[in-house]
């Protein structure tokens, strides 16, 4: 089988012919609306008019079909002769957009019912640094918010997401991770895909966030030493803070077996009142009603270089953004109506 190609990010091509082609047809199969119906003859005059036929929609359900068809086709042609893009990081677009936002939107839609907020505070072109907040014991709250981006955002762009350890040593979860375009939550690899102009995502909260007690929910945890702060500085990028609601009840961690943990080599090891009492059963979250909220960015251009080694002004942004999260978090558990719905 032929290796996919390695795209490296000081590439000067444009993103668009950095993307893998697409076969004829495999886009239209899923963003084509109907198209335009052949115009009936003109009636002589006299002539009764014909009646209007019964079924008009199978040849374009059929014809779009036939789309989806093709275009599934030369997709597993791509990946069976390798005839498809990687950056350096593996982050594999065309991968991204057909199959994994495919399988994650009934989860967000459906399941999660995501509402989403203020995604236009997102640049439209350029390089950001998201910060969230981070809970529901499992890393849900990443992926969800990674397909806000993607579909709700007036230019379509692509979150890269800062991971922990843990998930670069996991078997399945590794390549899928760096097939999403996620990468290691290190100063160095942040700053190379913000200069890129990519939008990247961190929760700085890390595992303390994740894996907090329910009866800690929404409450933030500390925010490290500003490395995020520190990073968007040197990029010069702005920060946009982001505020979820409904991750912290999918999984209600009411208590940690440590010793589990530590003989698993696992951060913690989540007690719930479904888990593992009742088996795989209890590892299914529940269906709590999510809102995404982006606030308004915060811009880092106007300082100087050498501002990223200020540890006062480093101070200042991290407890500015946190302190915004936050506020944002208790305003939207307000308005909303209750955990379900």
């Amino acid at each position: 089988m032929a290796d996919a190609k390695v795209i490296p990010f000081d590439d000067d091509r444009s993103r668009a012919r950095r993307r893998p082609a697409r076969a004829d047809g495999e886009t239209a199969a899923v963003r084509a609306l109907p198209g335009p119906q052949e115009p009936e003859p003109a009636a002589s005059p006299g002539a009764e008019e014909p009646a209007a036929p019964v079924t008009a929609g199978p040849p374009v359900a059929r014809g779009d079909w036939e789309r989806r068809l093709a275009g599934g086709l030369a997709f597993l042609r791509r990946r069976i002769t390798g005839e498809y893009e990687v950056d350096e990081f593996g982050y594999d677009e065309e991968l991204t957009d057909q199959v994994l936002m495919s399988l994650l939107r009934p989860l967000y839609e459906k399941y999660f019912r995501v509402e989403v907020k203020g995604v236009e505070n997102i640049p439209d072109k350029g390089g950001a640094l998201i910060v969230a907040n981070h809970s529901g014991t499992l890393p849900l709250d990443g992926l969800m918010m990674q397909v806000a981006v993607h579909d709700h955002h007036p230019a379509g762009r692509h979150l890269r997401l800062l991971a922990a350890d843990l998930v670069f040593v996991l078997p399945v979860v590794n390549e899928l991770a760096r097939k999403a375009g996620h990468t290691l939550a290190c100063a160095e690899d942040a700053e190379r895909l913000l200069r890129s102009g990519e939008i990247v995502g961190v929760m700085p909260e890390g595992f303390k966030g994740i894996g907090k007690p329910f009866g800690e929910r929404y409450k933030l945890q500390r925010f490290g030493r500003g490395g995020f702060v520190s990073t968007a500085l040197r990029a010069g990028v702005p920060i946009v803070p982001c505020s979820i609601v409904g991750a912290e009840e999918i999984y209600p961690m009411v208590g940690n077996a440590r010793t589990l943990a530590r003989i698993l080599g696992l951060p913690y090891f989540p007690l719930t009142p479904t888990f593992p009492w009742l088996g795989p059963l209890g590892a299914l979250p529940l269906p709590t009603k999510w809102t995404i909220q982006f606030g308004e960015p915060i811009p880092t251009d106007s300082y100087a270089p050498e501002a990223a080694e200020d540890p006062m002004l480093m101070f200042n942004l991290t407890d500015q953004v946190r302190e915004q999260i936050q506020h944002t978090l208790y305003k939207l558990l307000v308005q909303r109506r209750s955990v379900f719905f």
